[in-house]
């Protein structure tokens, strides 16, 4: 974290008070793999459905490390404790480790050990070789990774079935209970019959006769239904079986309002409780079933292994539901004139705001939330939102909170990146805004940075081919600078689903899934440099139909997002003619799509911000 907030030496009061809650929660943990004789427990970040961002009741990663970014995994031994994640938490979870036992250890960077390396290390000359890992909650692909690595690593064993926070987090929050709702057909465009139908084509081309849905987007998908039981993710919490002839969905039916249960026995899904998943997968009828490793708890693999012949696959949903059908498509568009009217109505407030004085990260945040929720149709906030000014900006994830809040001035540069979840889609955008003077430094990196952004939106490439293939195109004006980013360049868009969906991705390590028409991605290069400022610029594409030559079919961008980019910190001498034509199309086309929807002064602000 920036220099000025957190400084190494003097931690304050709640500092102390934080290391000091790890500090006996790692004991209470310890005192269990004692009884249990363990050598170490290894701690996730998922849930028992692989969820990217996971409900209150399973963030026990967080719990016991004091670590809250999305991605991470916690090892703890009885003498030492270390947390892995990625490029994008490294400051803030130096910052969020700091008087704690953790040590940081940064994936993908070299000299970093492997999970199972530093296991063995830490674990060298000791009276145990058992390891454990709550297999309920980490993926079958991913425990059976690591039964290997630690068995090359020294013979070590692997215990997946304890889950110790069931006992030691004394005032763990419940199983979520919120209600599910009906997604209306006009919105989703599709019935829950017709995925149906296709997926048993999909399971048949793979022979299989059946399959166990664990992701929840892909079950509020198929079954056309939304909950809260995530923040920010329209998923419920379920479980979805599905054969030749049956379809069964495991859920605590305390969930399920009159209206819902009624549209599920209309389309034959047969209802069960949620902890049944189990004993039904045991009890199975057909010849076989479908097991997605990747999706497929452990726990539940081992059951359906058991029991069943397993086709081992991948999951025929997650490639159906990328390709947005013309309802979905339209809906988008819908969502994103929306948004449109809500950012530019926030932007054409913000600087006379800051100018004025008393704006925070966090007020500014909380008032473009204020104008989204104007906008018909609006559920929420698709993830929290990265309000960050100045140093904060280059903390790739960067939430403020209270303790980290900061003011702005009429200087510098704020990095936005919101979304919100509307009745017929998700958005999600990033603008970096000046709120004064530049240095000459955020000036070209900004300019470099929209280069980069404009240059993925110009994409033309055949269809099917993956998202790593053109990942470059974005990178290279940054490459030649000698500049990068380590995140990916975009991902797909739920249809009021989640902000990430895949398979598809755009980055640089390989993706092979293929890009078709019809799929959303999202185009967010960005800079960050540590301690000064970072930039991101990023809009929701939809890919289409280009051209059909001898060479077989082309694809390009369209750009569903309608909001203007702060053309104020452009070195305008660094820009192609086709980058400044690019410019002014989006721009024109912003201005005509929202100008009928926006009152006189903010139409104005549009019209001079756009020329």
């Amino acid at each position: 974290m920036v220099d000025f907030l957190f400084c190494p030496i003097t931690r304050n009061s709640k500092d102390m008070k934080n290391s000091n809650q790890i500090a006996e929660r790692l004991s209470a943990l310890r005192e269990v793999m004692r009884r249990e004789r363990l050598g170490a427990f290894i701690v996730p970040s998922s849930d028992p459905h692989g969820s990217e961002y996971v409900a209150d009741h399973w963030k026990c990663r967080e719990w016991v490390s004091g670590f809250d970014g999305s991605a991470g995994t916690a090892v703890v031994t009885m003498k030492s404790a270390a947390l892995w994640t990625d490029s994008r938490y490294f400051i803030a979870a130096a910052d969020q480790l700091s008087g704690t036992e953790f040590q940081l250890m940064r994936q993908r960077v070299e000299g970093t050990p492997t999970i199972a390396e530093w296991i063995a290390r830490e674990l060298s000359g000791g009276d145990t070789t058992e390891v454990a890992i709550d297999g309920m909650v980490t993926p079958a692909a991913d425990v059976e990774d690591l039964i290997a690595d630690l068995r090359s690593h020294g013979g070590f064993t692997l215990r997946t079935n304890l889950d110790p926070f069931d006992t030691i987090w004394t005032d763990r929050p419940p199983m979520p209970l919120d209600t599910v709702a009906l997604h209306d057909l006009r919105f989703a465009g599709e019935s829950i019959d017709d995925k149906l139908h296709r997926i048993r084509q999909g399971l048949r081309q793979q022979h299989a006769d059946g399959m166990l849905v664990c992701a929840l987007d892909d079950i509020a998908w198929t079954l056309n239904l939304r909950g809260s039981d995530i923040h920010c993710n329209p998923v419920f919490v379920s479980y979805l079986l599905i054969s030749s002839t049956q379809v069964t969905l495991f859920v605590d039916r305390r969930k399920l309002p009159l209206e819902v249960q009624t549209y599920l026995a209309d389309h034959h899904v047969d209802i069960d409780d949620y902890q049944n998943v189990i004993r039904a997968l045991r009890s199975y009828f057909e010849y076989n079933i479908l097991i997605d490793r990747q999706q497929t708890n452990y726990t539940l693999f081992k059951a359906a292994q058991q029991s069943q012949r397993l086709v081992l696959g991948t999951s025929p949903i997650p490639a159906m539901k990328a390709v947005k059908n013309p309802t979905e498509q339209a809906g988008f568009r819908e969502a994103m004139l929306r948004d449109g009217i809500a950012m530019t109505r926030f932007l054409h407030w913000l600087q006379p705001a800051v100018e004025a004085g008393g704006q925070t990260e966090l007020s500014v945040a909380q008032k473009l939330e204020s104008f989204r929720r104007e906008q018909p149709g609006y559920h929420g906030p698709s993830f929290d939102t990265i309000s960050a000014y100045q140093q904060h900006g280059a903390i790739v994830h960067y939430e403020p909170t209270p303790a980290t809040d900061i003011p702005l001035k009429p200087e510098g540069l704020l990095l936005l990146d919101s979304g919100g979840q509307y009745d017929s889609g998700t958005t999600d955008i990033t603008r970096t805004i000046a709120l004064g003077s530049l240095t000459e430094e955020q000036r070209r990196v900004y300019t470099l940075v929209l280069k980069a952004h404009i240059q993925l939106e110009l994409a033309c490439f055949p269809d099917g081919c993956s998202g790593t293939q053109i990942d470059a195109l974005a990178r290279e004006p940054l490459w030649r600078e000698g500049l990068n980013f380590f995140h990916g360049t975009g991902h797909g868009v739920g249809s009021y689903l989640c902000v990430h969906e895949g398979p598809h991705q755009v980055r640089m390590n390989y993706i092979p899934a293929p890009l078709h028409a019809g799929m959303t991605i999202t185009d967010e290069p960005g800079v960050y440099l540590e301690g000064r400022f970072g930039v991101r610029i990023e809009n929701v594409l939809m890919i289409k139909e280009a051209v059909e030559t001898e060479f077989g079919r082309f694809l390009k961008m369209e750009s569903l997002t309608l909001c203007p980019i702060d053309m104020r910190p452009v070195i305008p001498e660094l820009l192609t003619e086709e980058e400044r034509q690019w410019i002014n199309d989006y721009h024109r086309r912003v201005c005509e799509t929202l100008s009928p929807y926006l009152d006189d002064d903010t139409r104005q602000w549009l019209e001079e911000n756009v020329k």
